[in-house]
């Protein structure tokens, strides 16, 4: 087991097992905490709500960790936007991009839509999957200014079009993101929404085959548990 992983369960006294599927559908169907309470006890296992959630704070960011290391590289041509999700009764903002493939390069939950958090979501993209050769995003006049502000600094510049139907292929993923968020209600707080955010889109990954160790003949729920191995 991981030693990032044990250090946690240290604090965790269930098995781990019960504690990974829990949080495993949490972060991949459209379900409540009060919905997985209800389909334990009918398993025999009496699980408070609120345990579940605090399982899914404690666990996902290391689940998160360990998958980014097997993560498979993206292409080079990516398509950039932001969807809104709600926070506290206010809404924030989740700038997303896949490759041409429709695979996640990145993610990133931002109080502010401007040209700060813009750039703050390009320059950890690019740390993490390395430089695109083109960026397509809208019309935005935010995600164009913090491209700029890239390029003025780069040698080869990142080519940049602005055209909304090309988009089309990350606002359509979006919508598994916000189909799995729905049923949750919006989030308690800003740590909270990053960190169960994280956990969607790391099921949302492994689901389209974005994990390196993963094989063809692994379930997407074989995948999530191979990272705890």
């Amino acid at each position: 087991m991981n030693a990032a992983l044990r250090r946690v369960l240290k604090r965790l006294h269930y098995p781990l097992d019960v504690m990974l599927l829990c949080v495993r559908w949490y972060v991949a169907y459209p379900l409540s905490l009060r919905n997985l309470e209800e389909m334990m006890s009918e398993r025999g296992l009496s699980v408070d709500h609120s345990t579940v959630h605090r399982w899914a704070l404690k666990l996902l960011p290391v689940m998160e960790k360990l998958f980014w290391r097997r993560k498979r590289p993206v292409g080079k041509s990516w398509r950039m936007d932001e969807t809104y999700i709600k926070v506290n009764g206010q809404w924030r903002y989740l700038y997303r991009a896949v490759d041409k493939d429709g695979n996640t390069v990145d993610f990133l939950l931002r109080a502010y839509r401007d040209k700060v958090a813009a750039r703050r979501y390009f320059e950890k993209a690019i740390r993490r999957n390395g430089e695109p050769a083109t960026v397509t995003i809208d019309k935005s006049g935010s995600n164009l200014a913090a491209l700029e502000d890239i390029n003025s600094a780069r040698e080869h510049r990142i080519k940049v079009r602005q055209a909304k139907y090309l988009n089309n292929i990350v606002e359509q993923d979006h919508r598994a993101i916000k189909r799995r968020t729905r049923p949750m209600m919006g989030f308690k707080n800003f740590r909270c929404a990053r960190i169960l955010l994280g956990g969607i889109e790391l099921m949302h990954m492994i689901d389209k085959g974005q994990m390196q160790d993963g094989c063809m003949s692994q379930t997407p729920a074989e995948q999530f548990y191979l990272l705890a191995k």
